[in-house]
């Protein structure tokens, strides 16, 4: 029944994905469960989406009651879930403004189209971004501009113009591009599809002295990284540094289709007004039920704080895990974004980790990713532990 129902799917949709050979149809906790009953271990958790694990009852409940009230109004109308999100996710963002919109990839363009909008109001005549090469922002014409992976770009080319690329964790590749245009760096606290990179503290608090010196934006892209992933509710909490533009989408409605982009209030008052940017479904009545309802169980449960100890064991068992197997080149990651650089190739290590039942997803050309849902424990670690050992050469 799986095969057959496979190939209807794939006869039905635009192929644009490779989907792993399975049909899932339910889940519970960390784990997920096909139509044949057989269990997975998620170590991907949607694309660090699913943050609360599956099956949860309370987030759950919360939708289940708003659809009942209302599932749709546009933004003509504020409703009774709008306060309550936007509290929630500047009070843990620590930003003052908040637009949400569907995806990582709106949050993304949003941005830039706010730190534009900024050097137009304040007659700078600035347009151009400085990105970073191995960088990923999705997949708009914006987004995918300021992406750093040339197998991205190419088919789609021209992009949107005045794009510069640094090398990541390297600052002074970053000053030599700075120029009277530049009107906002952009770049990941932790890059996630480039390979699990994790930015130094040096670089990230250079990179916002050179933006505080010379009237630029700072926007954190923390699509991925964000929302509890690396042991704070946002990476660039753990520098001491505040970007002016925050993105955000994945876990922030644990599985609903929900992002948001952030402002200071600096960035605000000089930026969006009304009719320079929309969406149509962004913010919703179930979209915010799903933000409020989960950034609640984030702060009663401490999930950061469980992210940054069940990271630490991660990486530790990672770590001697790569003593015993000599295809492990490195380790890599902060908190429950971690990855392991192989010099093997990355398909044939997650197929044999399929079949034992464990999710397995890529970063870059060479690097297996691991972000699991923010409920695991030590158990499913230990799990995730011995079917590796069992896997790799």
């Amino acid at each position: 029944m799986d095969k057959a129902y496979m190939e209807s799917v794939q006869n039905a949709l635009v192929h644009t994905y490779n989907p792993a050979p399975i049909v899932l149809d339910h889940g519970e906790g960390a784990y997920l469960y096909d139509t044949e009953g057989k269990a997975y271990l998620d170590f991907a958790a949607g694309y660090a989406v699913n943050s609360l694990g599956y099956g949860n009852e309370e987030w759950n409940q919360a939708l289940k009651s708003q659809i009942d009230h209302l599932a749709h109004t546009s933004n003509l109308y504020y409703h009774t879930r709008t306060k309550e999100a936007a509290e929630a996710l500047k009070r843990v963002s620590g930003m003052d403004r908040i637009f949400f919109c569907n995806s990582g990839g709106e949050a993304i363009e949003g941005a830039l189209k706010a730190s534009r909008k900024y050097a137009y109001t304040k007659k700078s005549g600035r347009y151009e971004w400085i990105a970073m090469e191995e960088s990923f922002h999705g997949r708009g014409f914006g987004a995918v501009s300021v992406t750093g992976h040339k197998a991205y770009q190419e088919p789609f080319e021209p992009l949107v113009p005045g794009v510069r690329f640094a090398k990541y964790n390297d600052l002074e590749s970053v000053k030599e591009l700075v120029t009277d245009k530049t009107c906002a760096i952009i770049l990941e606290p932790v890059q996630g599809e480039g390979g699990i990179n994790v930015a130094t503290e040096e670089f990230l608090t250079g990179i916002r002295r050179i933006c505080d010196e010379n009237d630029i934006l700072m926007i954190c892209d923390e699509v991925q990284c964000g929302m509890g992933r690396t042991g704070s509710f946002f990476a660039w909490q753990q520098y001491g540094v505040r970007p002016d533009i925050l993105t955000m989408a994945k876990a922030i409605g644990n599985g609903f289709p929900v992002g948001a982009f952030a402002l200071t209030e600096k960035v605000a008052e000089c930026s969006l007004n009304p009719g320079d940017h929309g969406t149509t479904y962004g913010g919703g009545p179930l979209a915010c039920a799903a933000v409020a309802k989960t950034v609640e169980i984030y702060e009663r449960e401490h999930l950061p704080e469980h992210t940054a100890k069940i990271g630490a064991y991660l990486r530790k068992q990672l770590e001697n895990l790569a003593g015993r197997h000599t295809c492990i080149v490195s380790c890599k990651g902060k908190g429950l974004m971690q990855g392991i650089q192989l010099s093997i190739p990355l398909a044939d290590v997650t197929k044999k980790a399929l079949d034992r039942g464990l999710l397995l997803i890529g970063a870059g050309s060479d690097v297996i990713r691991f972000v699991p849902p923010l409920i695991i424990t030590e158990k499913e670690v230990d799990e995730l532990i011995r079917i590796l050992d069992e896997i790799l050469e």
